[in-house]
C-alpha cells in the first residue's frame, strides 16, 4: 500500500501558532522532509517529538525528491515542512508536489500559517483580488522586466524582501509605479515586535534613509487605479443607432441593442432616432 505526502505549515514567527492537526500529522508521519533540518529540529524539540528527517531544499531537490517519492511509493508517509510558513508556496516544495502528482501519490495540505495572507489581511489595502510576486530577481534586467509586466496591474501586489535589499527594492518599485503609490510594509509577523508601516513608496524610502531595515518583510503594494469609464453622450448613442440601422437592423432593434450597450432608456433613444 502506497503512502502519501502531507504539506505541514510551520509557524512564521510564533511557535504557539502550530496547530493540533499539524502536531498530529508530524507525530504520525514516518519521516519528515525539511528545508533546513536544524531549523525543523527546534520545532520538533518544542513539540517534544523525535522523527527521522531528510533534507529537501532548492539545491538538492532533484535527487532528494526522487528518493522521497520512492519511499512514499514503498508505503511510507512523508510530512514536508519549510523553515516557516506553508510548503510549496514560493518554495521548492512545489516541485515535490508535482513529482508526487506524476506518480499518482496523494498529497494533502494542512491549513496553517502563511505570511502572504497574514500580511494582506492587516495591510489596509484591498484584499478582494491580489497577486503574489515572491522575491524580485537579483538580476537587474529580470527585475526591471518583472516590474514592467506589472505596470498596469490593478490587483494588490505582494512581494517578499530581505532587509539588506529593501532600500533598492523600494527605489525600483517607486520608479515603476510612482512614489505616491500606497504600500504596507509588514515585518516580524506574529513575533513580539510585529510592525505594519502603512505609507507611500516615497514615504517608505524617506523612512529607511533615517533608519536601517530590520527583519524579513512582506510588501503589500496597491494596484493601479481603475480606468475612468468614458461617459457616453446621447449624441454618441444616437450615432450608434444610426450605424446599426445602416447595417440593416430595424430602428426598433437598433435602439434595443444600443440601449443595452449604453444604458440609455429605450424610449429616449427611440424618440431621438425618430426626430433625427
Amino acid at each position: 500500500m502506497a503512502g502519501m505526502l502531507y504539506l505541514v505549515p510551520t509557524p512564521i514567527g510564533n511557535l504557539g501558532d502550530i496547530s493540533k492537526r499539524c502536531r498530529e500529522t508530524l507525530t504520525e508521519a514516518d519521516f519528515i522532509a525539511a528545508e533546513d533540518t536544524r531549523v525543523s529540529l527546534k520545532l520538533l524539540n518544542y513539540l517534544e517529538l523525535k522523527k527521522p528527517m531528510v533534507s529537501y531544499y532548492e539545491h538538492n531537490k532533484t535527487e532528494s525528491g526522487k528518493r522521497i517519492v520512492e519511499r512514499i511509493l514503498a508505503g511510507e508517509t512523508c510530512a514536508l515542512v519549510t523553515d516557516a510558513g506553508s510548503p510549496a508556496i514560493s518554495d521548492p516544495g512545489e516541485d515535490l508536489v508535482a513529482l508526487c502528482a506524476e506518480n499518482g501519490i496523494t498529497v494533502s495540505a494542512i491549513p496553517g500559517p502563511c505570511a502572504i495572507i497574514t500580511a494582506l489581511s492587516i495591510s489596509g489595502l484591498p484584499t478582494g483580488r491580489f497577486t503574489f510576486e515572491g522575491f524580485l530577481s537579483t538580476s537587474k534586467k529580470s527585475r526591471q522586466g518583472h516590474l514592467q509586466d506589472l505596470r498596469d496591474e490593478r490587483r494588490t501586489m505582494i512581494f517578499y524582501e530581505a532587509p539588506h535589499k529593501l532600500k533598492n527594492t523600494l527605489d525600483d518599485l517607486a520608479g515603476a509605479f510612482g512614489g505616491d503609490r500606497r504600500i504596507s510594509l509588514c515585518r516580524e509577523l506574529t513575533k513580539l515586535h510585529e510592525e505594519v508601516i502603512r505609507t507611500t513608496l516615497d514615504g517608505a524610502i524617506r523612512l529607511y534613509e533615517e533608519q536601517p531595515p530590520r527583519g524579513e518583510y512582506v510588501l503589500v503594494l496597491e494596484g493601479a487605479a481603475e480606468p475612468a469609464e468614458e461617459e457616453i453622450t446621447l449624441e454618441a448613442a444616437l450615432q450608434k443607432v444610426q450605424e446599426l440601422m445602416a447595417s440593416g437592423l430595424s430602428r426598433k432593434d437598433a435602439v434595443k441593442q444600443t440601449a443595452a450597450a449604453t444604458g440609455f432608456p429605450k424610449n429616449i433613444l427611440y424618440d431621438a432616432a425618430v426626430k433625427n
